[in-house]
């Protein structure tokens, strides 16, 4: 048995591509003097482990660095394998471009090349400019500064150095402007992915206290596009998370302008643009406007094939972005014979990113994908999914989406007719809820129905029940802090469903049509 060990060499040589495991290679005999096949020998029975065992890797490399010192041949090793993945990607990226020509400017200025190390910084400068790139630009101009002060200031005069530190004020503002846009856009995210969307006047208010801040009064005060991308991006996920989705969703559209508009300045984050796209197809299912989706779904899939340098990073995130788009759609439209299309390519992308998704994304998939199982009628596979995401303790349990879980779990075992099971979960869910303060008038209801319902002596009683149940909900779907409840799952169509004796898809689809024509009309 292999004793504890790091494996962050492991995991850095197994992430590496064909393409850069060979250049390593190459790096190593041309960087490497003393050791050269050792380094390779071991990258290569690294590479060749499934799992990463330390004591194996001791065996081979008997009477070597490794064995003697393997901390300090890993750390070796880990520093090469870094600076070939430096050397590879030396043009991959806007800032690694700006890095590498200040560091021509410095070599140039040390060799007193003073035309030659200006004539580079202009340029460098030039690049910075048109990126934005601020935090670069400061850099660049300290350099223009040594350039002013390398002869005593010879043939500067007062003008030059007032210009330099009116650009230097500048680029301090709008970089403290970047980052104070930042702040209140993390603290509303953060808000909202702990707490879920607005339930109660005390949730408002948190919304609201973030917010209130004179930058958010005009657009004007974001000093530069990624801060109005940021002043767009806070008030489509402040009313996204209000309920107040039709000014989300005009927000998500000006955010989308300016990424398209300025496509050269966010080329380096197209994450951001499958983001906004993403989260633009949900708010068009939840208004309606299912005839705006086609443009911006294409858009999302042609991601991939735009000559985006597709990093894993990016790889994790254009697949979370695409298939929640996409299962989000065709489960608010009903069309779940293309949702079962989808679960086993996303079973396959989350045992491929396992570890690196984020949680929440893990947790809403899982729910999606038990809502799939269990409209085609499959309440086992049901079952196993929403129990992954409910045993799941690596997110807080605190969270929407695993209290209406909990009550989602109810009606699968409802419909899977696991009357046994059905009074004890109920017990336990009712339980879960008060401990976390989080029996809102929706859970008090549906509790309440369940009770009923389980107390009823005939068919009759049971159709009543769920009658009484369906006024209920309409009654709360109007409530703004209570209608966020029926976008996790369509409760209203499938009590109706019940009581009509139709199948709950084809109460999704009647909805979706009807959501569609009342969205034209308007």
């Amino acid at each position: 048995m292999s004793r504890p060990s790091s494996d962050h060499l492991f995991r850095l040589i197994k992430s590496l591509s064909k393409a850069e495991k060979r250049y390593f290679k190459l790096f190593a005999g041309r960087n490497t003097v003393n050791g050269k096949k050792e380094y390779v020998a071991l990258f290569d029975a690294i590479d060749q482990q499934k799992e990463y065992d330390e004591e194996k890797l001791a065996l081979k490399f008997e009477g070597s660095t490794f064995d003697h010192s393997p901390a300090i041949a890993k750390n070796r090793l880990y520093e090469t394998v870094l600076k070939s993945l430096h050397a590879f990607h030396a043009e991959s990226s806007i800032g690694v471009e700006l890095q590498r020509l200040l560091h021509y400017v410095e070599i140039l200025f040390n060799k007193s090349l003073y035309d030659e190390s200006r004539k580079i910084l202009n340029k460098a400068h030039r690049i910075a400019t048109k990126y934005e790139k601020h935090a670069f630009l400061l850099e660049i101009t300290k350099w223009e500064k040594r350039m002013m002060e390398k002869d005593s200031y010879s043939g500067q005069n007062i003008d030059d150095v007032m210009s330099a530190l009116h650009e230097d004020k500048l680029l301090i503002d709008k970089l403290k402007n970047y980052s104070d846009f930042w702040n209140i856009k993390s603290r509303l995210i953060l808000l909202l992915n702990k707490r879920g969307k607005v339930r109660d006047t005390k949730e408002m208010e948190n919304f609201k206290t973030v917010i209130d801040n004179i930058l958010l009064n005009n657009e004007e005060n974001a000093l530069s596009y990624e801060s109005r991308y940021l002043y767009f991006q806070i008030y489509s996920a402040y009313y996204f998370g209000t309920g107040d989705y039709e000014n989300s969703y005009n927000y998500i559209r000006k955010h989308l302008e300016l990424i398209e508009d300025h496509s050269e300045i966010f080329k380096e984050e197209p994450n951001k643009y499958f983001s906004a796209l993403s989260n633009i197809i949900y708010l068009c299912a939840q208004l309606g406007k299912f005839n705006e989706i086609p443009k911006y779904l294409a858009k999302l899939k042609a991601i991939s094939s735009d000559n985006v340098k597709m990093t894993e990073d990016l790889a994790i995130k254009l697949f979370s972005s695409v298939y929640s788009a996409e299962l989000s759609l065709y489960l608010q439209t009903g069309e779940f014979d293309k949702s079962i299309k989808l679960v086993d390519e996303i079973k396959s992308g989350l045992e491929k990113y396992e570890g690196k998704i984020s949680k929440l994304r893990e947790a809403y998939f899982r729910f999606s994908i038990a809502q799939v199982y269990f409209a085609t009628g499959e309440y086992s596979k049901a079952i196993k999914w929403i129990n992954l995401l409910l045993n799941d303790h690596s997110i807080d349990d605190s969270q929407d989406i695993h209290c209406i879980a909990r009550i989602f779990n109810l009606i699968i075992h409802l419909e899977a007719g696991n009357d046994d099971l059905v009074p004890y979960t109920m017990r336990s869910t009712q339980r879960y809820l008060e401990k976390r303060n989080r029996i809102y008038r929706f859970e008090s209801i549906f509790l309440s129905f369940l009770n009923k319902l389980l107390k009823a002596n005939d068919s009759t009683e049971k159709r009543e029940s769920f009658q009484a149940l369906r006024k209920e909900l309409v009654g709360i779907s109007k409530d703004p802090f209570e209608k966020s409840v029926f976008e996790y799952f369509d409760f209203i169509s499938w009590v109706e469903g019940k009581f009509l004796d139709r199948p709950f898809g084809e109460m999704v689809r009647n909805k979706a049509r009807q959501k569609e024509l009342g969205s034209i009309e308007s």
